[in-house]
């Protein structure tokens, strides 16, 4: 008896052993841009028919409210200006496009350690959105948004495996000036972390301040362009079928500036968009198209990500509810969409209507970033973070998502099935020769790591352990993390000098470390 409890022992030694040893990047169970594409909510012939009516919809309907700038571009590259103002897309000009459009995009990270690799299924999660309300859960409240807020969450993310780049997850409610807005923006993003960014300008004519920061930070105009460590979210569009002007606007200064692009069509289901979910899909892939059609007439195979992202509303009452199993197949049937079309593409996913890092948020929070990860979306917007329909961030729910996403990642990578992993040696091991089961076996000591996840946060520990270890609650544990944080230094700071230089030709808000 004795002998079998110190066999227990020693296997749960080398267990513990194994568990705690880092792991090198090569064999980590997930990791950015493991591919999906298992799960396709639409069949072969569905995908056809959106495509073709997306067609339909540019040839016959077309966009109105182009800006001149946009008109001569679209129109000289063989788009056709309607009596009505409306823009036309003959098919053999969206053909083309498609076929001289970017079929592989890298978003470049600061570090160079974090760059995301965007074409066929690779999956990359991430934050994103315009929140203005930060939720505060030690005071069970909502207030509004800070420029230091921006930074805690951008410090959060440098420090989390599973969050892949940092789009601005929310405004600085406290500059009231758009230009100051913009830049401290950029400022605090870049200050909190070197994964790759993703923001958005409010006023074309910003454009030169923006890129005189972004190049200072870059270390020239030169370098930047080589790697550009930023992309600009864009919603380009004013769904239903109108373009944006000013973000069009801002659009051409971003290719003119070289800074990746993201083609964002947002229509709200059963308000700005179709109620039914394939034509919510046909609208955005008719806008989006459009969008890229402008992209490539400017400059062909620019870097643009074709962000069809459409949402749903509660038909109920017309509010978005973004935490939906319906936009859950929206952002997986998109998903469709890019890999039908060859194209790096995005969507949201992960969005809770909970108010609260709560059951509701992580259900809804779960099934949105598993099926999008299943479906092969590229870019998974607004995973982590977001709550109340995209009007609320969350600290402690980002860090929690860093958890929910390490389990979404594994689902995305899927089950190998190799010679040693059909395992028939080692249950003739074990059943022939061995102790009966499997917990001290070689594979099992080999795997334990290099196939398992395992959260940093989540419990599971038996209720007698529970107990023992004083009754450990999820949100408090992420609150202590979040403090421990954020009494760091960031990895990403700038350095004493350039620090300096940004201050005194910009108004920056967030106090100097």
């Amino acid at each position: 008896m004795n002998q079998m409890t110190n066999r227990r022992a020693g296997g749960r030694s080398a267990r513990v052993a194994m568990r705690n040893a880092p792991l090198t990047d090569d064999i980590r169970p997930v990791r950015p841009g493991l591919s999906g594409g298992t799960y396709k909510p639409l069949s072969n012939g569905d995908v056809l028919r959106i495509h073709q009516a997306a067609l339909d919809a540019l040839e016959q309907i077309g966009l109105a409210d182009a800006p001149e700038s946009g008109i001569e571009i679209l129109t000289g590259a063989g788009a056709l200006l309607g009596d009505d103002g409306r823009i036309r897309f003959p098919r053999a000009l969206v053909e083309e496009t498609l076929a001289n459009a970017a079929k592989r995009v890298t978003l470049y990270s600061r570090d160079g350690k974090h760059d995301l690799e965007l074409w066929g299924d690779r999956v990359h999660y991430g934050t994103a959105g315009a929140a203005v309300h930060l939720v505060d859960v030690e005071r069970n409240e909502y207030r509004e948004c800070t420029v230091q807020d921006l930074y805690d969450a951008a410090k959060i993310v440098n420090r989390l495996d599973n969050v892949h780049f940092f789009q601005r997850p929310m405004v600085c409610r406290d500059i009231a000036d758009n230009f100051d807005m913009d830049v401290n923006t950029i400022y605090a993003c870049c200050q909190g972390t070197t994964k790759h960014i993703g923001t958005s300008f409010t006023d074309p004519s910003f454009m030169p301040g923006a890129f005189e920061l972004i190049y200072e930070i870059a270390g020239g105009e030169a370098a930047f362009r080589a790697r550009p460590f930023i992309s600009n979210s864009n919603c380009f569009v004013v769904p239903p079928m109108k373009f944006a002007t000013e973000s069009c606007k801002v659009m051409e200064a971003c290719i003119r500036g070289g800074m990746p692009v993201l083609l964002l069509s947002a229509g709200q289901a059963g308000a700005t968009a179709p109620a039914a979910i394939a034509g919510a899909i046909v609208q955005a892939v008719a806008e989006c198209l459009a969008g890229l059609v402008y992209v490539n007439a400017i400059s062909p195979g620019y870097p643009a990500i074709f962000g069809t992202w459409p949402f749903v509303s509660d038909l109920r009452t017309g509010a978005m509810s973004g935490g939906s199993g319906e936009q859950a197949l929206l952002s997986a049937g998109c998903a469709q969409m890019h890999k039908f079309y060859g194209l790096p593409g995005g969507a949201a996913g992960g969005i809770a209507d909970a108010k609260m890092p709560d059951m509701q948020a992580g259900y809804e929070q779960a099934h949105s970033n598993v099926m999008a990860g299943l479906a092969g979306l590229n870019m998974v917007y607004e995973a982590v973070g977001m709550h109340a329909s995209l009007l609320g961030f969350c600290l402690e729910s980002l860090i929690i998502g860093d958890d929910l996403l390490g389990q979404s990642l594994r689902c995305v990578r899927g089950i190998e099935v190799t010679e040693d992993s059909i395992s028939l040696e080692a249950i003739r091991s074990v059943c022939l020769d061995g102790p009966g089961h499997y917990l001290g076996h070689g594979q099992t000591l080999d795997l334990m790591q290099r196939d398992y996840v395992y959260p940093t946060l989540g419990d599971r520990s038996s209720p007698k352990e529970w107990v023992e270890n004083g009754r450990p609650n999820l949100v408090a544990k992420a609150t202590r993390l979040k403090n421990e944080i954020l009494k760091t230094s960031s990895a990403a700071s700038f350095s004493p000098a350039l620090d300096r230089r940004i201050r005194e030709k910009f108004n920056i808000h967030l106090r100097p470390k």
